[in-house]
C-alpha cells in the first residue's frame, strides 16, 4: 500500500480518497438573477426585490436522474449538493422555515430528488449547508450582509440574537441527516471570524457563533463516520482549498501532518449559474485540474450551476463531457490512486500519479514529447509499459543511449519510452507502467 499516512480523521475518509471525483451542485433562487451566487449581497439587493425570485421560481425542467447520470457518466463518483446557500432559501422541505422549495412553483423537495437519484446511480451523496444566512431574521448584519449599508443598519442588527440562528441550523441539520437516509458528506460554508469589518458592531463569525462544536457533535451522533469540512473553523476530515491549484500536498497547520484534502472548483469564474460569464476553463485546463489534484493527494469536487428552470446548460455538459470522454478510457489513472512514491520525479510536462498498491505508474503527457520520454532512476524498475487509452504497448530502452547524439552523457538509471509521432487523439494521453 502507498506509504503516504495522513492524519487520523473523526469519519470515514476510505473509499474518499480511492474515489478522488465529485460533482458539487450550485443551485438556488440566485439561478434566476444568473450573475452570481452572491448577488443578494454584490448588489445589497432587499427582501422586497429578492422575494421576486421566490414567487417566480420554477424550475419546470429539473429532472434529478438526468444530473446523476450525467454525473456518473462524467466519471465522478460523489456529489455535494446545495441544501441552503447563504441567500437563506432551503431546497428541501424545512420544519422551521417557511423560505423552502415546497413553497414555490417547484412544489416538491428539491433535494429528496437528488438523493434518490444519486444514490440510484450508485453515487455517494453529501450536502452543503451555508452556515451565513442574509435571510433569517436572527442573523445579525455584518460587513457582507446585504443589508449592511441600510441607513437603520445598526437598529436593525442589534437585538437580533445568534444562538437562536445557531439553534435553527441544529434544526435543519438534524432534519437532513434524519430524514434522507445515509449521509455520506457534510460540507459548511463557512466562518469569517478574523475578517475586517467597517465598524466594530459589524463583527465577522465563525466557530463561536455557529455553536460548532455542537453543531459537529449534533451531526456524528445522527451519521456515524460522516465526511465533514473544515469551514466552521474546527478541523474534521477534510481541508477544502477552494478555486486554486495547491503546488503539494496539502497539510494540517496545526501538526504538519498530511491531510485528507479536496480541491473545490468551477468551470468558470462563479460558483452559481451566470448567464453572461465568459472564463470557461479549456479541456485542457479541466483534466490538468483533476490529474494534478491526485498527483498531490487530493481529491477534486468540480461544480456544476444549473439553471433556474433545472437544467444543465450547453456550457456546462460540454464540460462535463470532457470528463465523461477521458474518465472512459483512463479513469484507472484516478482511482485508487495518489502521489507517486518520492523515488519517482515526473520530468517537465507530465505529471505522475500512482496506485494505491504501488503496482502502476502512471505519467499523464500535459506535453506531448517527440518520439521519446525520458525518465531518469527508472531504469530496472519497469516490468511493462502501455497507452492507458487503449492497452497499447510502448517499448522501452534502460541505459542505452541509442537515440541521442553522439557523445552525448547518459544517465545509468535512465529509462526511455519510445513514443509514437504522432500523438494519440487523447487531450491528454497517459502511459501505464507496471512496476516489477
Amino acid at each position: 500500500m502507498s506509504s503516504y499516512k495522513t492524519q487520523k480523521t473523526p469519519g470515514n475518509t476510505e473509499w474518499f480518497v480511492k474515489d478522488r471525483f465529485g460533482m458539487f451542485i450550485h443551485w438556488g433562487l440566485y439561478s434566476m438573477p444568473a450573475r452570481h451566487e452572491w448577488i443578494k449581497s454584490m448588489e445589497k439587493i432587499s427582501e422586497e426585490k429578492y422575494d421576486k425570485y421566490f414567487k417566480y421560481f420554477d424550475p419546470d425542467m429539473f429532472d434529478a436522474k438526468e444530473w446523476a447520470k450525467k454525473a456518473k457518466e462524467s466519471g465522478m463518483k460523489y456529489a455535494v449538493f446545495t441544501t441552503k446557500h447563504h441567500e437563506g432559501f432551503c431546497m428541501f422541505d424545512s420544519a422551521y422555515t417557511d423560505y423552502k422549495c415546497t413553497n414555490t412553483a417547484a412544489g416538491r423537495d428539491l433535494v429528496r430528488e437528488y438523493v434518490d437519484a444519486f444514490r440510484a446511480e450508485g453515487l455517494k451523496v453529501g450536502f452543503y449547508y451555508s452556515l451565513i444566512d442574509w435571510h433569517h431574521p436572527e442573523f445579525p448584519l455584518d460587513h457582507i450582509h446585504p443589508r449592511r449599508s441600510d441607513a437603520n443598519a445598526y437598529e436593525i442588527s442589534k437585538d437580533r440574537d445568534i444562538t437562536k440562528y445557531a439553534e435553527y441550523m441544529r434544526n435543519q441539520v438534524t432534519e437532513l441527516l434524519t430524514n434522507y437516509g445515509k449521509i455520506d458528506i457534510l460540507w459548511f460554508d463557512f466562518s469569517y471570524s478574523g475578517a475586517v469589518q467597517p465598524q466594530s458592531w459589524m463583527k465577522g463569525k465563525g466557530k463561536d457563533d455557529w455553536e460548532a462544536e455542537k453543531l459537529i457533535a449534533l451531526a456524528r451522533s445522527l451519521q456515524p463516520g460522516i465526511i465533514i469540512d473544515n469551514r466552521t473553523e474546527i478541523d474534521q476530515d477534510i481541508r477544502t482549498p477552494e478555486q486554486y491549484q495547491p503546488q503539494e500536498w496539502v497539510r494540517n497547520p496545526n501538526t504538519g501532518e498530511l491531510a485528507v484534502w479536496e480541491a473545490c472548483q468551477t468551470f468558470s469564474g462563479s460558483w452559481g449559474y451566470h448567464r453572461d460569464e465568459s472564463t470557461w476553463k479549456s479541456p485542457e485546463m479541466l483534466l490538468q485540474m483533476l490529474i494534478t489534484t491526485v498527483s498531490l493527494g487530493g481529491n477534486l469536487l468540480m461544480n456544476v450551476g444549473p439553471t433556474s428552470r433545472g437544467y444543465l446548460d450547453h456550457r456546462a455538459e460540454k464540460a462535463l463531457k470532457v470528463y465523461a470522454d477521458w474518465m472512459k478510457y483512463n479513469s484507472r489513472s484516478i482511482y485508487n490512486c495518489t502521489m507517486a512514491e518520492p523515488e519517482f520525479k515526473a520530468p517537465f510536462g507530465c505529471r505522475f500519479t500512482q496506485s494505491n498498491d504501488e503496482k502502476r505508474l502512471y505519467i499523464h503527457l500535459f506535453d506531448y514529447p517527440y518520439s521519446f520520454l525520458e525518465l531518469p532512476g527508472l531504469a530496472g524498475k519497469v516490468d511493462y509499459a502501455q497507452f492507458l487509452h487503449d492497452g497499447s504497448e510502448l517499448l522501452f530502452l534502460e541505459k542505452s543511449p541509442g537515440h541521442f547524439s553522439e557523445g552525448q552523457t547518459q544517465s545509468e538509471n535512465l529509462l526511455v519510452i519510445k513514443l509514437p509521432h504522432v500523438k494519440p487523439d487523447v487531450i491528454i494521453p497517459v502511459i501505464e507502467v507496471f512496476l516489477k
